[in-house]
């Protein structure tokens, strides 16, 4: 037999697109998914099994309300993580988005193998850039690069910025192809 064995699905739709629980089985009748969809998208979780019943795979998803494709996200206080200081839209790409854990399992034992974490289909690991930055240098950050603007410039630079210095159009290549 060659390509994907057949299955047949079983659920809802509305306007046209999957909504709610659906199942997946075999042909000889067998479970092989659980799924949940919201606006014709995977949006929770989903559950995937082998054909002796045991689960292989559970993952997390989050469909994105294709009328309005933007999110919005609480930051948290640096000092105290349960403090909500601000929140931020975020708009979001795709439609169906990895968030959330996902498990795979071994498939004769059924014990966890392997774990993913996502957010906003992003694997999440450690703090994801969001370490707190260092002010006590005089007010800058540690990261502020402002002390490399004191660097020489070589002197054909300095040449052409006194030369061009007061003119308005200078004529430089910067790559456009002539269009506005």
């Amino acid at each position: 037999m060659r390509g994907e064995p057949g299955y047949e699905e079983q659920g809802v739709y509305i306007n046209d697109k999957k909504e709610g629980q659906w199942q997946r089985f075999s042909p000889m009748g067998d479970l092989l998914a659980i799924e949940n969809y919201r606006w014709g998208n995977k949006n929770g979780k989903c559950y995937y099994f082998n054909r002796w019943g045991a689960v292989e795979r559970e993952e997390s998803w989050k469909a994105v309300n294709p009328d309005n494709p933007y999110d919005t996200v609480d930051v948290f206080d640096l000092n105290d993580p349960t403090l909500v200081v601000d929140r931020v839209i975020v708009k979001l790409e795709g439609f169906t988005l990895k968030h959330g854990l996902w498990k795979y399992y071994d498939p004769e034992f059924g014990t966890i193998i392997k774990t993913e974490e996502y957010w906003l289909d992003k694997p999440k690991n450690g703090l994801d850039g969001l370490e707190p930055i260092d002010i006590s240098s005089n007010g800058r950050a540690s990261s502020d690069t402002s002390g490399a603007k004191n660097a020489a410039k070589p002197k054909a630079i300095q040449d052409w910025e006194k030369k061009n210095s007061g003119k308005k159009n200078i004529k430089v290549r910067d790559g456009k192809t002539g269009g506005n």
